[in-house]
């Protein structure tokens, strides 16, 4: 910018100069003028261009949005202004000065009065030139009437009496014949040329008046002297008479003065438009003078106020980079630098912020891990008891996504109403202090859920609240009790099948010993007697052989196996059932794991409780029906019966427990251990209108463990083992 405008005003410069030297010197003016007039329009149009230019930068960083932008665009008005209104108000009245003097130097009157003056000193000289002439006629006639001889005397007497500086005689030819003049020291004036004397012999004479040395003048004056005689050549007589010196020195001037004033006045019109366009070129420089200077202080100015901007917004969307500042002392850079130093502040208390939040995040991601990989639930709340936190645990203890849940409190919960009134009441009653305690929750179709409850306060420093840990204790309950009924079918078989078989005997021996010596009615009441006894003891044997066998459960030996043939295979042993049974066999079971001497001893029990439920029935049928579902394989048998009674659906897999008359209860305790030990599930649900159905499912098998003495399955709760 700074070099344009250096160029701008070298052009300026030259070109004035250039102007007064053309008013200077018109001649030069004339010459060079069409040059000056091109070089000013190029230059005109050149600054016309840069402020154009600079105009439209500034306007499409303004339609941009840039910031900075309005105030630069504001600022060259301004400026621009400052510099356009009197500078095109001086231009207007310079424009009419100028172009008002020069139509003042070229004043008709001043014309009018030079034109009289030459024409002045034109009659003068004509009348001085005619007077000459006269008097060349006179000697002409008066020696044409004298012959050859006597003309050379005559001559210098007819210039004296004719008052004339010089005279002589020439031929036609142009041949001196004889000279008079007043001073012998007076250089002998050039002869005639071949054409004036052509034109003096041909006409009544010539005249003329022309320029000595360029700067007198001398009147010649040329007539024909006629011949005496036949025969005699036609002389030409010269008369020759210097112009005053004054006299020819003022028409010299009038002359000089009024041919330099047409010069002028042919070049009045391209003056005019020479100090027009260098006016112009002084106004759009000026113009251009005040942009451009506009433009450096709106950059400077608005700088620091773009890097305060651009500084703020940054802050604003979270960016605390330090901004770059401008070391200079006014305000502007003080306060630049104060922001700069400022964001510096600002970046390293974000960093430390930062590494304070990853330390939190990191802590908390820590936390969540372990929540996330714990198998207890984990509950967490704020004061109001408002659910605030869940982990995987509690939703798969659960089986719930608690959707609708979080930020609800307990008392409002849609579902889980029981669980969540424990946990308000387990607080209301312990207060402060850590409490653990035990539910069950019921679940249709399955057993009772049992969960162990452990709550406590948070600390007052992570903004209070509470938090609630729980674990699903009913496999564990289901262990126990059934630890506690295998020690007691353990000691039951220990303690009561050892006298039942001399109680058999001592019963059979004394119907043989007594039999024959017993009468009127005797030997038959004995024979009944003895026979209960033999027949309740092998009832009690046969229970205490099933308590034992509940008791010692070997451990599965797990292998690939075919579920749908193991089904087929046991089927056969019922062909002869009194119910119908129909098969649902899917042809596509996965492959499961399993004990097939355990699973076989499973579906002989299932099917014997359904032939059993629909004992007296005419139509008894049941239902065998296989299906992959959520990863494993499912066997479910359906009757229909009357199902179980809904005050036994919560302990029908305990031991002793049964609908029979003769049962003993065992048969579906002996099919929950094996299904446990399977790493199973298993399922009772009564059918409507009438019916029960028992659902197993057993896990599939996937690929066998890199161990070739263990199995890798998925268990019951989608663990791998």
């Amino acid at each position: 910018m700074k070099k344009l405008i250096i160029v701008a005003a070298s052009f300026g410069g030259i070109l004035l100069f250039l102007l007064a030297s053309a008013s200077a010197n018109t001649a030069l003016f004339a010459r060079h003028y069409p040059w000056l007039l091109g070089l000013n329009a190029i230059v005109a149009l050149s600054l016309f261009a840069l402020v154009v230019w600079q105009v439209r930068v500034l306007w499409q960083e303004h339609r941009a949005k840039v910031f900075g932008s309005r105030l630069k665009l504001r600022l060259m008005l301004m400026f621009g202004l400052m510099a356009v209104l009197p500078g095109v108000l001086i231009y207007a009245v310079s424009v009419q000065f100028v172009t008002k003097s020069i139509e003042t130097w070229f004043d008709v009157r001043v014309e009018k009065a030079l034109e009289s003056g030459l024409d002045l000193g034109r009659s003068a000289l004509d009348s001085l030139l005619d007077d000459l002439a006269e008097k060349g006629r006179a000697m002409a006639l008066d020696l044409g009437e004298l012959p050859e001889a006597q003309r050379r005397l005559a001559l210098s007497r007819l210039r004296e009496q004719a008052g004339v500086q010089f005279a002589a005689l020439f031929t036609t030819g142009g041949q001196l014949q004889a000279t008079a003049t007043s001073d012998l020291g007076t250089v002998m004036p050039p002869p005639p040329s071949l054409e004036q004397l052509r034109q003096a012999r041909a006409g009544r004479g010539y005249r003329v008046i022309e320029s000595v040395g360029g700067k007198d003048l001398l009147l010649r004056v040329l007539v024909p002297v006629s011949a005496v005689g036949l025969g005699m050549e036609t002389r030409i007589l010269q008369l020759t008479q210097p112009v005053p010196s004054s006299l020819a020195l003022n028409a010299e001037r009038v002359q000089e003065v009024y041919r330099d004033y047409q010069e002028l006045s042919l070049g009045r019109e391209g003056l005019t438009r020479i100090y027009a366009m260098t006016l112009t070129l002084t106004v759009l420089l000026a113009l251009f003078t005040a942009i451009a200077t506009a433009f450096v202080l709106a950059r400077r100015l608005s700088a620091p106020l773009s890097i305060l901007a651009e500084g703020t917004q940054a802050v604003a969307a979270g960016d605390f980079t330090p901004r770059q500042a401008i070391y200079s002392r006014d305000e502007l850079g003080v306060l630049t630098q104060s922001f700069s130093q400022m964001t510096r502040q600002l970046a390293d208390a974000r960093r430390d912020t930062e590494r304070h939040r990853a330390e939190v995040e990191s802590a908390r991601a820590y936390l969540e891990s372990i929540l996330a990989n714990l198998s207890a639930g984990v509950l967490v709340f704020d004061r109001r008891f408002l659910l605030r936190t869940v982990n995987a645990g509690a939703q798969t203890i659960l089986d719930d996504d608690f959707t609708g849940l979080l930020a609800v409190t307990v008392d409002a919960w849609p579902r889980e109403q029981v669980f969540g009134r424990a946990i308000r009441d387990a607080f209301a009653e312990h207060g402060n202090k850590e409490w653990q305690t035990q539910i069950e929750l019921d679940r249709p179709g399955a057993l009772p859920q049992i969960l162990l409850l452990r709550g406590t306060q948070l600390p007052p420093g992570s903004s209070g609240g509470y938090v609630v840990v729980f674990d699903d204790v009913t496999r564990l309950v289901a262990a126990q009790r059934s630890a506690a009924w295998g020690e007691v079918a353990r000691r039951l078989a220990h303690e009561i099948k050892n006298p039942l078989t001399p109680i058999q005997l001592s019963a059979e021996r004394m119907q043989v010993k007594l039999a024959d010596k017993l009468g009127n009615g005797d030997s038959e009441m004995l024979t009944r007697s003895t026979q209960m006894i033999i027949n309740q003891v092998q009832a009690m044997k046969r229970m205490v052989n099933e308590f034992s066998d509940y008791a010692r459960m070997p451990a599965p030996e797990l292998a690939p196996l075919d579920l749908n043939a193991l089904i087929g295979e046991v089927l056969g042993l019922y062909e002869t059932s009194r119910a119908r049974i129909n098969l649902a066999l899917d042809p596509e079971l996965p492959v499961v794991w399993g004990d097939a001497s355990q699973l076989r001893q499973i579906i002989h029990n299932l099917l014997r409780n359904a032939e059993d439920a629909q004992d007296g029935f005419d139509d008894a049928q049941v239902l065998v029906s296989t299906r992959a579902i959520d990863g494993m394989a499912e066997l479910s048998v359906s009757d229909g019966g009357p199902g179980f009674p809904p005050e036994m659906m919560a302990r029908v897999f305990e031991p002793y427990v049964t609908t029979k008359a003769g049962g003993t209860g065992l048969g579906l305790a002996i099919v929950k251990k094996i299904v446990d030990e399977h790493q199973g599930r298993i399922r009772i649900n009564n059918l409507q209108p009438t019916g029960a159905e028992v659902s197993i499912r057993l896990p599939v098998a996937q690929r066998l463990s890199p161990n070739p003495n263990s199995i890798e399955i998925t268990g019951s709760d989608g663990a791998m083992t």
